[in-house]
């Protein structure tokens, strides 16, 4: 996967690039960014009492990694040509994982825009599947990797109680604007930021629906500071993501003063320039919940 790096497209343009896999013979994917290398077949030590999930740990370059069985994540089958079975090194939400897939077939240049937001009709709020791309005469599926990692240890998620470490709080009158796509991370974002005194929140479910938010106030005549103190996005979002977001935010003269802070789990050392290409105030690697509310009040209060 070295030139990967080589490929990663330039911030903004509101594309990404995803590896398909496949599990069984349905198709899904991951965002290239999450993606470090792909192993062949590597012998896997079982690891007692550990989560149903967990197939076990590898050593790969001195780091001892944990492998997820995707299949078994997914109540899927086991693979019936295990010798051909791939290992997905990821990195996000500040940790490495080792993702078991069947196989890994190629990789895919699209537009967020091609990604419809999965139907709760099918998924619910605890579904797995943050977006379905349709390719051609197919359908792949964008697994959530972070609620996989959550499902395995809670404490890898967002905490109220980081936020109660910050003492007492006091109610503020301030107005953020938070684009999040996933439900569970907006009811969570929800109840901690309301711990931390910002009771004024509007959410969005993409950083489209967010920007035509900011713009009809604008377009109204008020000053967008009169009515929002600060924008709060995700990156990875159908329709509008936000990297790109954060760009038409800052080349529209009228909005342009707003902070916005990049909260994702792609805030990496390794991927933080793309952030600060378009024009981020701060950018905090989820689930620190506890250093967002740090920046958020060192803009707003």
């Amino acid at each position: 996967m070295n030139e990967k790096r080589e490929i990663l497209l330039e911030s903004g343009t509101n594309e990404l690039e995803i590896v398909e896999f496949l599990i069984g013979n349905n198709k899904f994917a991951i965002n290239v960014m999450k993606v470090r290398e792909i192993l062949n077949r590597v012998p896997v030590t079982k690891v007692p009492h550990s989560h149903a999930y967990v197939e076990g740990i590898i050593e790969l370059r001195g780091e001892v990694l944990p492998v997820v069985d995707v299949a078994k994540a997914l109540n899927f089958p086991p693979s019936e040509q295990p010798h051909v079975d791939k290992f997905i090194v990821a990195e996000f939400n500040q940790q490495k994982v080792v993702f078991h897939v069947h196989n890994v077939t190629r990789i895919h240049r699209i537009s967020w825009k091609q990604i419809e937001k999965p139907s709760q009709m099918y998924q619910g709020l605890e579904g797995q599947i943050i977006g379905v791309v349709k390719l051609e005469e197919h359908m792949i599926l964008l697994l959530d990797f972070e609620k996989m990692i959550v499902d395995i240890n809670p404490e890898t998620g967002i905490n109220i109680e980081q936020i109660k470490k910050l003492g007492k709080r006091e109610r503020s009158n301030k107005k953020l604007v938070v684009a999040e796509d996933s439900p569970l991370l907006r009811k969570l974002l929800h109840d901690t930021l309301t711990e931390a005194g910002y009771t004024f929140v509007e959410f969005f479910e993409n950083g489209e629906d967010a920007l035509h938010y900011l713009q009809s106030i604008v377009n109204e005549g008020t000053p967008i500071e009169h009515e929002v103190q600060l924008v709060i996005t995700d990156i990875e979002m159908p329709q509008m993501d936000g990297h790109h977001f954060t760009k038409r935010i800052r080349e529209d003269d009228k909005l342009k003063h707003l902070p916005v802070v990049i909260f994702s789990s792609l805030i990496t050392d390794d991927l933080r320039h793309k952030g600060e290409q378009v024009g981020a105030t701060a950018q905090v690697s989820k689930p620190e919940i506890g250093e967002l509310v740090k920046v958020i009040d060192k803009h707003v209060l």
